[in-house]
């Protein structure tokens, strides 16, 4: 049976680690009788985290797609991970979710999970409600963590619902819409609806009055019933939420023991009668800067959010319908590959658990096997229609290891297993560094890359070891100077000849010509690796012949790919070829190669060197109780504290430190604030190192020279 999009409703579960996702979709699952059994994340026996990683580990790891039917709608559940190196997983889910479910821990209130996760739901701008889970644990707050909720994402927080009894003895909720109590049996499951007790009757209708008002808010004709009557019909009272839930205008705050399955099932039912379907939420933008209505009627286009490989079935390809609809056998074409690919399954998805179905409509969530290139990002759409939905924009790499070199029939299937692993979670950057020599992995934290590597080990059978990274220095100079290296060898036959006057100096920009020489040519080279190189050709009276300067800058090229002190690149340096000898038989552009490399490695030298480091802007976000520890631990990274400013009840430290002492610091960060921080990094700019660091450098890479 496929569903309308109007009756298609798309939802991410998302939160900080620990606060009851998979429990949470696993309870809204087995009151939707799409599961016989209720699993427990401890018997590892949820829907979701069915991998055997996440099972091990007790924590999802990657997005799962579920769904369940309840009454005419399907809906389609994304379950993602708390942990904030597998963001990847929660941005792509979000791409194609319609609402957001934020489960918060009574127990916790809101955590650093809960700020990161909500900064991608503001980016999507995506209709939102929070669950405040756990309220049977016996440190649940309900009242604290519904005012952390308001003091961090504003007025628009409104409850719904609340508890009576939080705590041990947890099963009852009053809920404020209905107005009406829900008393839970001890198991959980379907409540007994009671009245209000009387001496809650005056919060809960304070409540009411709340959910009402903000009904009427965003409908003239309802305000003017709201005016005259003070009340509206519960039919015109959901239709005014749904109006404020899609606009974004309330986030209803839901509270539930996901657990002991209570409070799901209302959950559910709020979904399915005022969550807003497909059809209601805006058109795609298509990366041209046009939109696509998301509408059953249109031609087909589908958006694939994720892939994953799973053994002895290969590739799933999981994606969302944004237009038309798709049909098993249909063929349609990739706007990035230009070839075709059939659909010669479709399926949609409980975990693991896949069923076939004849077609999908505009709004539905399903999954493929078996295509042939396509992968995540990607647009498919009939031949002829040129149509790109806007790609999801990943995060940047926050850490990065090195992978110590196997054997070389090793490393081509290790390299094979990481493009496959690549191509599932675009998080992960490989790089080839040529002037570091590694093999890099880039990713969101060391536990990201942890994970990749049990991957490879268990599901490749390659043996695989992180490496700490080298760093990539620069070199420069910070005075002028001037040499000359004559080049003679002579062995039979035609020999070699060349002398090369140079000078050389710091370069900056507005810099003005040597005022002492007669400069005929400048050339300026943006390098590859930053900054630049200044060629200036000064020779008069054709002591050099014009025909060798290319080779004259060819060799100071060399030396400035491998520095003269540690092999880094060299940077900003000005090259002034003043004068010079030739020899009309022996002279040729190698010779000249050689005397250039070798004057301006001298003249390097004697022109006060300065290595410089690479230095990255650092944020952090982290709750004032750790906050001192925070910055203990950053005055060891020889960090240079920009600020600070408060962001909700948190603390934002802004410093620049040198890439070289971020090296494991998302683990560290973890554990000096137990999980309850996060932080960004960007490349802010190249800085002198100091001459002890200089000096240390130095050494080593004479050091390492010797040995190989």
């Amino acid at each position: 049976m496929s569903y309308d999009t109007k009756n298609i409703r798309n939802v991410a579960l998302l939160g900080h680690s620990g606060s009851g996702k998979t429990s949470l979709a696993e309870a809204m699952l087995f009151e939707a009788k799409a599961i016989s059994r209720k699993g427990t994340v401890v018997d590892k026996t949820t829907t979701s985290d069915y991998t055997n990683i996440e099972q091990e580990r007790g924590n999802s790891i990657f997005s799962t797609l579920m769904h369940a039917k309840w009454k005419d709608s399907k809906i389609n559940i994304i379950d993602t991970p708390g942990f904030d190196d597998f963001v990847g997983e929660v941005i792509s889910s979000l791409k194609v979710a319609d609402n957001a479910i934020v489960t918060v821990n009574a127990r916790s209130g809101v955590e650093v999970g809960t700020e990161l996760v909500w900064e991608y739901v503001e980016e999507f701008n995506t209709p939102a409600l929070f669950v405040i889970n756990h309220l049977d644990n016996e440190k649940a707050d309900y009242d604290t963590s519904f005012e952390q909720l308001k003091a961090r994402f504003g007025p628009k927080v409104l409850p719904l619902q609340y508890p009576i009894n939080q705590g041990i003895g947890f099963n009852k909720i009053v809920d404020a819409l209905r107005m009406i109590m829900y008393v839970f049996p001890d198991g959980g499951g379907k409540p007994e609806k009671h009245p209000i007790p009387e001496e809650e009757i005056g919060r809960a209708q304070a409540m009411h009055n709340q959910l009402v008002e903000a009904a009427a808010e965003n409908d003239e004709g309802l305000m003017e019933k709201f005016f005259e009557e003070g009340s509206l019909s519960e039919k015109e009272l959901t239709e005014g939420l749904r109006i404020a839930l899609a606009n974004q205008e309330i986030f209803p705050v839901f509270c539930c023991s996901a657990e002991r399955n209570m409070g799901s099932g209302r959950i559910m039912g709020f979904i399915n009668d005022i969550a807003p379907s497909p059809a209601d939420r805006p058109a795609a933008t298509l990366a041209d800067g046009s939109e696509l209505i998301c509408d059953s009627s249109g031609q087909a286009s589908i958006f694939i959010y994720k892939t994953l490989s799973e053994p002895r079935v290969g590739m799933l390809s999981y994606f969302k319908v944004y237009s038309g609809v798709i049909k098993g056998g249909d063929e349609l074409y990739n706007t990035r590959t230009r070839n075709s690919e059939r659909f010669n399954q479709l399926s949609i998805s409980n975990g693991k658990q896949r069923d076939n179905v004849d077609e999908l409509k505009a709004g539905d969530i399903g999954v493929t096997v078996k295509l042939k290139e396509s992968r995540t990002n990607d647009t498919l759409s009939p031949k002829g229609q040129d149509r790109q939905i806007a790609p999801i924009n990943f995060p940047a790499s926050r850490f990065r290891t090195a992978v110590s070199p196997p054997s070389k029939n090793e490393m081509e299937k290790l390299m094979k297993a990481l493009h496959q692993i690549q191509m599932e979670d675009p998080t992960l950057i490989i790089e080839q560094s040529k002037a570091l020599k590694q093999t890099l992995l880039h990713g969101q934290g060391q536990l990201h890359l942890d994970i990749i590597k049990y991957r490879i080990e268990k599901v490749n059978n390659v043996s695989m070891d992180f490496i700490r990274p080298k760093i990539s220095y620069r070199e420069t100079i910070t005075k002028t100077s001037n040499d000359s290296y004559r080049h003679k060898k002579q062995s039979g036959g035609s020999g070699q000849f060349a002398e090369v006057h140079m000078r050389i100096e710091p370069y900056f920009e507005g810099m003005t010509d040597p005022a002492d020489l007669n400069v005929r040519k400048v050339e300026v080279e943006e390098l590859p690796w930053g900054g630049k190189l200044v060629f200036a050709w000064c020779i008069v009276g054709g002591s050099i012949d014009a025909k060798y300067s290319n080779a004259i800058k060819k060799g100071v090229m060399q030396k400035m790919e491998e520095g003269p002190l540690t092999g880094s690149y060299c940077q900003d340096i000005r090259v002034s070829i003043y004068d010079g000898k030739m020899h009309p038989v022996d002279s040729n552009d190698m010779a000249f190669m050689l005397a250039s490399a070798n004057v301006f490695k001298t003249n390097f030298k004697q022109s006060r060197p300065q290595i410089l480091e690479p230095i990255y802007n650092l944020e952090i976000l982290c709750s004032d109780d750790v906050m001192g520890d925070v910055m203990g631990d950053l005055q060891t990274r020889r960090a240079i504290i920009q600020g600070m400013d408060a962001e909700g009840h948190y603390q934002k430290i802004k410093a620049k430190v040198p890439l070289v002492e971020l090296y494991k610091y998302s683990s560290t960060l973890r554990s000096i604030t137990q999980g309850r921080a996060k932080f960004t990094r960007s490349f802010a700019e190249f800085s002198a190192v100091t001459p002890e660091i200089q000096k240390q450098l130095i050494s080593n890479y004479q050091s390492e020279m010797q040995e190989a």
